[in-house]
């Protein structure tokens, strides 16, 4: 690939096309809006120039209900050698271009797996996509060369290829991206009204649950809107559960010693199974989930103490897998969650308490 043209500059389209610049592909942006395509390319992902000839590849990266017109648009003027999008919706926008007559030969649709709460060009950048998964939608009407023009671009967004059908892509993001979404916004929507006492108890796990709720309600309502039969039904059964927890804890306060029982085994299910699905996300390189020890340290919240903390625990030889950071509310402190392999948690702790940090149990 020596050059493409990327139609639409907000997070997804710049970011793309700045891992591509930066890897040597000539790189033209067009926005609807000017004003945002001269900021991709104040950013260094491309020029704003017209391409003097078709491209190799035009990557369009607008909002799902924009796709197929600005495809059908893109190919009917023969803009490139090959076509794909990146929108989070795949089924709809291949059935709408069949639907303008276009030849589907030179298309492919993408999504990669990747994102960020803020949106636009200014949010973009060049490694969003390494190590995410990038699936690919491809058809028997679908050309070889474009096929791999998909894979090029993907291998140099350092990304991830997933080949998969449109229709099961929809019903998977559905599951495990729109559905999270809505359930993310319903619980930090009970905490608009809720009194100042109860907000200042909040804590790591209700800024876990509710991190994707600061997301942009506009782009959001584009997605959804391009995939509301298989979000739906992952809320009818979600649903289903939730009637069946809330019987369950009405059941506990009964004064009856059978209902009692009977609502504790309702909860306990949802917990088992909850558990269950947890372990199947994927854990650190794709790989499955490993059982890791945490050793808790308390930090002050000033400059250099997290590399301090990261230094000395290299020092010991020990490879953080994950840490997670809990700020304490109100005070000048944090509760830092180091992440280890079982075997090097008492090397850590030791050589944490031997260098001074405070340990919590």
């Amino acid at each position: 690939m020596r050059t493409a043209l990327v139609i639409g500059t907000g997070l997804m389209g710049t970011s793309a096309a700045l891992a591509l610049n930066g890897r040597g592909v000539d790189v033209y942006l067009q926005d609807h809006d000017e004003t945002v395509a001269r900021t991709a390319e104040a950013l260094g992902a491309g020029t704003c120039a017209a391409p003097p000839e078709p491209v190799d590849l035009v990557v369009v990266a607008v909002p799902p209900a924009h796709v197929a017109t600005t495809l059908a648009e893109a190919i009917g003027g023969g803009r490139g050698r090959g076509y794909l999008d990146v929108a989070s919706v795949k089924g709809g926008p291949r059935r709408d271009l069949d639907a303008l007559g276009c030849d589907l030969s030179g298309y492919i649709g993408t999504h990669p797996m990747a994102g960020r709460e803020r949106s636009g060009p200014l949010a973009a950048t060049a490694d969003l996509f390494e190590g995410r998964p990038w699936v690919l939608t491809p058809t028997a009407a679908t050309a070889t060369d474009v096929l791999n023009l998909a894979l090029e671009l993907v291998a140099l967004c350092r990304a991830v290829p997933v080949v998969m059908d449109a229709d099961a892509h929809d019903r998977a993001v559905a599951l495990v991206s729109h559905t999270p979404q809505l359930v993310s916004s319903m619980v930090a929507a009970r905490l608009e009204h809720a009194e100042d006492s109860a907000v200042r108890l909040c804590g790591q796990g209700i800024l876990d649950v509710t991190r994707v709720a600061g997301s942009d309600p506009g782009m959001w309502m584009d997605i959804l809107a391009a995939n509301p039969g298989p979000v739906a039904d992952v809320l009818a059964d979600l649903s289903s559960d939730l009637a069946e927890t809330v019987t369950a804890l009405r059941a506990l306060q009964s004064a009856d010693d059978d209902k009692r029982r009977g609502g504790a085994a309702g909860i306990e299910d949802i917990l088992r199974r909850g558990n269950a699905g947890r372990a199947k996300v994927p854990g650190k390189h794709g790989a499955a989930p490993k059982p890791y020890e945490i050793v808790s340290v308390l930090i002050g919240d000033q400059p250099g103490e997290l590399a301090r903390l990261f230094a000395d625990a290299g020092a010991a030889g020990v490879n953080i897998e994950d840490v997670r950071i809990e700020h304490s509310a109100g005070q000048q402190a944090g509760l830092v969650n180091l992440l280890v392999e079982p075997r090097s948690a008492p090397v850590l702790t030791a050589a944490l308490r031997e260098r001074g940090w405070a340990l919590r149990q």
